[in-house]
């Protein structure tokens, strides 16, 4: 079996990749001729553990290869997956211009049975429009030829993205009759003999389950950052709480840390995608709605907390930041927290300096020199009256807190993530602050 994987992003290039180490033959499609000339060269657009040396290897063995022409490789195909970007317009919806799109050019240059599977996370309905989309196209030709969609959302971790994809809790599927059933049942044989559930259903419930549970686990983070606050303010301990409600099998533990807020490409895209379907059906999500309200309030709390500890006065303050990418693992800064942190601080008047593993070049695209760059955590921390950890890197989880103490000018920190214990850092001289338990 072949299949045409359109788009090169953290989705397209690791499903890609997945697929030919299971031993299908994948063409990876890309309009953007330097990023596919890079690919051909062994150089990644992105930053993903373990990513480089799959596409290597399976390039090598002739199962992967690269192509800037969906025209081009068409007719070889069976199944052409769409993982193109679906990014949020103005008033909040995801834009699907660019899947229908490849529908479009699907349409415009098939001459025999296809599968169109959406990957990227779309609204409910995209599936219908795109077999609009190439029906519409194949009229204008006068060819008849058969087309399915179907729906196969993703739910890949970035910084995990490849063990997610290997070992998956489930495989969601949405398919508009057995045809494409059948068709898919194969290209997922491998992951049904190794034991992981397949689900199918039809197409608009697959498309609704990628927003309900990224939706879900947002909602889990803000109530738990809304439960931080009422510990703050009545003395109780988060952590506490969270082992407490955690140990519920009902509830169990995952996204129930409080912290600076959620990030990335997906959680608040996805979330804002779903608020403004449910009102395009006169539906109001109060719920999914809150959990961005309190979302975009956590991403403040740093800040506030620094402007607290200052008497609210920031001004020639040096504060030194810690992470900037929106989780570890990752050079991925949209809709990061850092970002937040870092223009509120600019505001007031404070020099920032910073520190991130991989994320640095990234950070220096979207803020340029508005912030001293540092070649390492130590150095960030030099001179600084306070040091704010945004990202919970592992390299950041045990530092030389004397040495720090004896290269900071203050004495202030800031645990965004809550990884640090109270008690040691107040025992080398630190004042502590973080999310859901007295300073």
């Amino acid at each position: 079996m072949k299949i045409a994987m359109v788009g090169t992003g953290y989705v397209g290039l690791v499903t890609g990749a997945c697929f030919a180490e299971m031993g299908l033959n994948v063409v990876c499609v890309d309009t953007d001729k330097e990023k596919i000339g890079k690919l051909n060269e062994g150089i990644m657009p992105i930053y993903e553990p373990g990513i480089e040396e799959l596409v290597r290897k399976n390039a090598n063995e002739k199962r992967l290869s690269f192509s800037v022409s969906l025209k081009e490789i068409l007719e070889d195909v069976n199944i052409v997956f769409a993982a193109v970007g679906t990014p949020p317009d103005e008033d909040g919806s995801a834009d699907i211009r660019y899947v229908l799109d490849v529908a479009a050019e699907v349409g415009r240059n098939m001459s025999s049975y296809k599968l169109f599977v959406t990957k990227s996370t779309v609204p409910v309905g995209t599936a219908k429009k795109v077999k609009e989309v190439i029906e519409r196209e194949l009229a204008r030709r006068g060819v008849n030829v058969d087309i399915d969609v179907a729906s196969n959302p993703e739910f890949l971790k970035e910084g995990a993205a490849i063990k997610d994809f290997m070992n998956p809790d489930r495989v969601v599927v949405g398919v508009e009759n057995e045809r494409a059933q059948q068709l898919l049942e194969r290209l997922y044989k491998p992951f049904v003999l190794n034991g992981f559930p397949i689900i199918f259903m039809d197409v608009e419930s697959a498309e609704v389950t990628k927003y309900a549970a990224n939706a879900m686990l947002a909602t889990r983070i803000s109530f738990m950052n809304e439960i931080a606050a009422l510990c703050e303010l009545t003395g109780a301990n988060v952590d506490n709480v969270r082992r407490g409600i955690g140990s519920d099998k009902r509830i169990g533990n995952s996204f129930l840390y409080a912290g600076a807020g959620y990030g990335g490409s997906c959680f608040p895209k996805d979330v804002k995608a779903l608020i403004k379907t449910a009102r395009e059906h006169n539906l109001e999500m109060r719920i999914i709605s809150a959990t961005e309200d309190v979302n975009s309030n956590q991403k403040r709390v740093v800040f506030e907390k620094l402007l607290r500890a200052f008497g609210n006065n920031l001004k020639g303050k040096v504060i030194a930041i810690w992470g900037l990418s929106y989780k570890p693992d990752t050079d991925d800064m949209r809709e990061a927290t850092s970002l937040v942190v870092i223009e509120e601080l600019l505001k007031a008047g404070a020099v920032v300096k910073v520190y991130d593993p991989v994320a640095m070049e990234e950070c220096h695209k979207k803020i340029g020199d508005s912030v001293v760059y540092a070649e390492n955590s130590c150095e960030a921390a030099r001179g600084a009256d306070a040091l704010a950890l945004i990202t919970e890197w592992k390299q950041f989880r045990l530092p030389d807190w004397k040495k720090l103490r004896s290269v900071m000018r203050g004495n202030i920190i800031v645990d965004g993530r809550n990884i640090y214990d109270p008690a040691e850092i107040k025992a080398e001289g630190f004042i502590h602050y973080s999310i859901g338990k007295k300073s």
